[in-house]
């Protein structure tokens, strides 16, 4: 699942960095066979606002971010590619909506100019608050994409993810 939602995003921005737990032995080789760079951080065990701060530390050089989460496979290359075109566009907070639905989902993209509030992230929150604080700058991208918004947390999740 991981390695699947590793190659859509490399597919659809050209690369990416998985932040990992340090004794996450069998998961750092999957990724890195998907093209992955890995951090591995002990970060992660305070959650996932923890570890998107630890990567963006690593990359603090970065023109910008964008969040994806391992357990979301089904997310389409074209979709993380559309997100890297509005941040590179100027867009502060980009995000795919579906264009039926309208539900917001992932991946979501950050410019640099957050880098101060995304490195103070810490805990499972991820970056709601960040979000929030800018919910009138976030651009909203019209996706056919429903993988934006499936979420596999257990094995009935994945049963109804590919039955649909």
């Amino acid at each position: 699942m991981a390695a699947c939602a590793a190659r859509n995003a490399i597919e659809g921005t050209g690369n990416a960095l998985a932040v990992i737990p340090p004794d996450a032995k069998r998961l750092r080789e999957v990724l890195r066979a998907a093209g992955c760079e890995i951090l591995e951080s002990a970060a992660t065990a305070r959650g996932l606002g923890a570890s998107l701060a630890a990567g963006v530390a690593h990359s603090a050089d970065a023109e910008g971010w964008i969040v994806a989460l391992g357990d979301m496979p089904f997310i389409e290359p074209a979709t993380f590619a559309a997100v890297l075109v509005h941040l590179r566009a100027g867009a502060l907070i980009a995000a795919p909506i579906h264009e039926t639905r309208g539900d917001r989902g992932h991946p979501v993209g950050f410019s640099s100019a957050l880098k101060d509030e995304l490195l103070a992230l810490d805990g499972d929150a991820g970056a709601r608050s960040v979000i929030a604080r800018h919910r009138g700058a976030v651009v909203s991208i019209p996706v056919r994409d429903g993988g934006i918004v499936i979420d596999i947390d257990t094995p009935g999740d994945l049963d109804a993810a590919t039955s649909r």
